[in-house]
Formats: structure tokens, sequence, C-alpha cells
């Protein structure tokens, strides 16, 4: 009963580490977008390379949509 109990406490003690890591990790992060002309570049270069790349999948499929053309 004894090392259930010690395995309970350390798996425990594993998860409150991890959540602490990850709130520790996401303040500092946020805090480094404190400038707003660059978060808002990133956006925009972020925005422009998901458009890039569906446009690209979606070049060699033709108007109707019956197949690849290509």
């Amino acid at each position: 009963m004894r090392t259930f109990l010690v395995v309970l406490a350390v798996f425990a003690l594993l998860v409150a580490v991890a959540v602490a890591y990850v709130g520790w990790r996401d303040r500092r992060r946020l805090s480094s977008d404190d400038d707003p002309e660059v978060v808002r570049a990133a956006r925009g270069e972020r925005h422009r390379r998901v458009a890039e790349r569906q446009h690209a999948q979606s070049d060699g499929w033709n108007r109707g949509g019956h197949g690849f053309t290509g």
C-alpha cells in the first residue's frame, strides 16, 4: 500500500511540475509579444504562407472539381 502511495505522490509531483513549467513558459512567451507591429507583421506573413500553400495545392484541380488536370 505504501508503494502505491509513493508512486501516486511522484506522479502528482511530476504533473504539478509540468503544469507549472507550461504556465511559466506561456507567461514568458506572452511578455515577449509586447511589440504590436512585430506581432502584426508575423501574423501577416503566416497568413500569406498559408494562402500560398492552399493555392499551390489547388492549382491542379479543374474548376468543375472533376479531378486533377495537371
